[in-house]
């Protein structure tokens, strides 16, 4: 039928946009971090230009799924697909929000000595960038068991995020000086920590997209 081919078509250029979007937010994260070990305000300002074209995305992306499901009016698993799609699409521009924040956070702690090595915010970073990765392999190559394994890892991100902020929290106890600076970090940490929450979002819509099954908290271990 050439309504539904059509219309096959057209998600398949929304699916290929979240690929576009979500390899221009892993960069940017990338970018974030890099200013902040770098000391490099310039790749701070180059991730707050280049989250105005996520942006972009988002609205073209949201534009044509309204489209699609006005016009072709989905049912079963294309209208999951479409609805899957804006809340990928969703989390993918605040997970750009969340690296501009990094981004403001690192051109400040530029002008002052940190108060600790930056070891654990480059592997809090590193994991959740490789879960966005996955989560959205997962996601084109219709393989829930891969998002469900994106889940698993964000219980580490969680341990790190704590971590960290202990140890944070325990320099400021010693040192008030180092209070401005630490708290910065504080917020670079909850941003990473933010960002594998909203990696697992799409984790669970990869799941709902393909098994129509909720595994929000821990739904489907519930009904078992």
């Amino acid at each position: 039928m050439p309504e539904k081919r059509h219309f096959h078509e057209e998600l398949n250029k929304l699916k290929n946009q979240l690929l576009v979007m979500s390899s221009m937010v892993e960069a940017n994260i990338r970018k974030s971090i890099r200013s902040l070990e770098e000391r490099d305000p310039k790749l701070a300002e180059e991730v707050f230009t280049d989250d105005k074209k996520i942006d972009l995305i988002e609205v073209e992306i949201d534009e044509g799924c309204v489209k699609l499901m006005a016009l072709d009016q989905p049912v079963a698993v294309d209208l999951r697909m479409i609805l899957g799609v804006l809340k990928i699409n969703n989390d993918l521009e605040r997970m750009g929000d969340h690296a501009v924040n990094i981004a403001e956070r690192s051109i400040r702690l530029a002008e002052s000595p940190l108060p600790k090595r930056l070891v654990d915010i480059p592997r809090m970073a590193s994991m959740v960038q490789g879960m966005l990765r996955d989560v959205l392999d997962g996601f084109i190559q219709q393989d829930p068991g891969k998002a469900r394994s994106v889940c698993e890892r964000d219980d580490v991100v969680d341990e790190l995020d704590d971590r960290f902020i202990r140890v944070l929290l325990t320099y400021m106890m010693e040192d008030p000086r180092v209070i401005k600076q630490a708290i910065d970090l504080i917020m670079i940490s909850k941003n990473l920590y933010r960002i594998g929450d909203l990696a697992t979002n799409i984790a669970e819509d990869v799941v709902f997209i393909y098994q129509a099954k909720s595994i929000k908290h821990h739904l489907d271990q519930a009904v078992q």
